[in-house]
Order: C-alpha cells, then sequence, then structure tokens
C-alpha cells in the first residue's frame, strides 16, 4: 500500500459525524458552544494568569499525566513544570493574539519576546482538554522575519 502524501497544502481538517437529526456522534446538537465557550475562558485565564509569571496556575490547568508532543518538553505535569520554570518562557513576554476553541481543543497564536533573544517568535500551542485540564500540548514555533520579508501583517 503506497502512502497517500496530498498535492496541496492542508491548512485545517474538521471532522464531525453527524446523524440525521442534525446532532454530533456523541449525540449533543450542532450548535452547542457552551463548553467551547468555557474552554476558551479557562485557557484565556490561564495563559494571562502565566503570562503575568504565575506558574503556578499550571499546577490546576495541566494533568498530572499531561502528554507533551514538543521535542524536548517533558510529559507530565511536575516535570514540565519543572522544565517552564527553568527556561526563557518564564521570563519571555507573552502576547496573546489569536484563540480558537471547541468542545476539546485550544488553539492558541501569541507573540513571544524574550530578553536573552534579539528575535522575536510566533507561536501556535494546541491543547487537547479534558475535565477542566490540559492533557495534550503540541506547538509550532516560528522566528518572525525581518518586516521587509513579511507581505502582509504576520500577527
Amino acid at each position: 500500500m503506497s502512502e497517500y502524501r496530498p498535492t496541496t497544502p492542508i491548512t485545517a481538517i474538521t471532522w464531525h459525524v453527524i446523524d440525521k437529526s442534525g446532532r454530533r456522534w456523541d449525540g449533543r446538537p450542532m450548535n452547542d458552544s457552551s463548553q467551547a465557550e468555557h474552554n476558551k475562558e479557562l485557557i484565556v485565564h490561564g495563559f494571562t494568569e502565566f503570562a503575568a509569571g504565575n506558574v503556578e496556575i499550571l499546577r490546576t490547568l495541566l494533568r498530572e499525566d499531561s502528554i507533551e508532543h514538543s521535542p524536548k518538553n517533558p510529559s507530565g505535569r511536575k516535570a514540565f513544570i519543572e522544565f517552564i520554570t527553568n527556561s526563557p518562557v518564564a521570563d519571555a513576554r507573552l502576547d496573546l493574539k489569536r484563540v480558537i476553541t471547541d468542545d476539546q481543543y485550544a488553539v492558541v497564536r501569541y507573540h513571544m519576546t524574550s530578553p536573552e533573544n534579539e528575535r522575536a517568535v510566533a507561536v501556535v500551542d494546541i491543547w487537547r482538554l479534558a475535565d477542566d485540564q490540559i492533557a495534550e500540548h503540541w506547538d509550532v514555533v516560528q522566528l518572525v522575519p525581518e518586516a521587509t520579508q513579511i507581505p502582509n501583517e504576520l500577527f
């Protein structure tokens, strides 16, 4: 069997199994956004607290058995908090730009500047939530190019 490779880049795919009554596979109506709104409030609050220097917020926000998919970042609440406390992120300025949530995931995009690094970075964090805590994390980090290299606004 050969591997499928798309010929054009895929930016986002959302799959929902919907029955004839307009309900998702789990029985909730498609227009139920209360969990998505709750997730947004939870993540924005946690992000704001962390950006203000409150690393302790991660003790309630992360599951004890959280799974980390980013290279060099450890899994598990205790190991991740120790790692992040001693990383440049702890002293960086985090400027939140976008938040997208659904009933299970939160995606945030922010501008990070650090006293130790001349070049700022654009970061996208993706979190899977379970029981009001982060269960899994992925991220994408990009150096912010020089202004002359950006034909449109980056943020």
